[in-house]
């Protein structure tokens, strides 16, 4: 079997791609045939829309329990959370969870800290979250933009597992801005071009 030359495999995705566009083209030709076209779109339509999906689970809490979980909030909020579980296959307390830590994350946003959400939760509303979670304004690498597309229902979730927690720790170091040196480990998140 001979191997295909650059081109050969150009011309094949270049085939395949145009394939693609006929049909789907015929497929809308063929939807639009069967009767009147309306510009409004359906109920049902507008209904599945506007409906948000979320978790449900017995109490608000235990969906908050599990957004957390899922969502990898241990993951930075709480320190040797990861390495706990990779290294003995067993979660660490739940009583632990979410106390924030002082290893930053560094990149050209300066460093940020993983927050101590027990205790910032405590000083929080839940309408000051939400707009906080839908605003999606803060440092990396907290994943902003899956906490704007999650639903209001999930995100009072969260709130509410987080408060049921508790207080407890302390608070994290602040965030340092570009080119000030930390005092204390962080990771860089700086990509690296491979040698050679």
């Amino acid at each position: 079997m001979s191997a295909s030359s650059p081109k050969t495999k150009l011309n094949a995705s270049i085939f395949a791609h145009a394939s693609f566009l006929v049909v789907a083209a015929m497929l809308a030709m063929q939807a639009g045939c069967g009767g009147p076209v309306s510009a409004a779109p359906a109920p049902a339509a507008v209904a599945a829309a506007n409906a948000q999906p979320s978790v449900s689970a017995a109490s608000m809490i235990d969906a908050g329990r599990y957004l957390v979980k899922i969502g990898g909030c241990n993951d930075c909020h709480t320190p040797g959370y990861v390495e706990q579980l990779m290294m003995t296959g067993k979660e660490m307390p739940e009583s632990d969870w979410l106390m924030g830590g002082d290893v930053g994350f560094s990149g050209q946003w300066g460093v940020s800290y993983p927050a101590n959400l027990r205790l910032s939760f405590q000083n929080m509303t839940e309408e000051q979250f939400l707009e906080m979670a839908h605003a999606g304004q803060g440092r990396p690498p907290m994943p902003w933009p899956s906490l704007m597309a999650m639903s209001d229902q999930d995100l009072k979730a969260i709130y509410a597992y987080i408060r049921a927690l508790g207080p407890k720790g302390e608070v994290a170091p602040a965030a340092l801005s570009p080119g000030v040196e930390p005092d204390r480990p962080h990771i860089p998140f700086v990509p690296q071009m491979p040698k050679g």
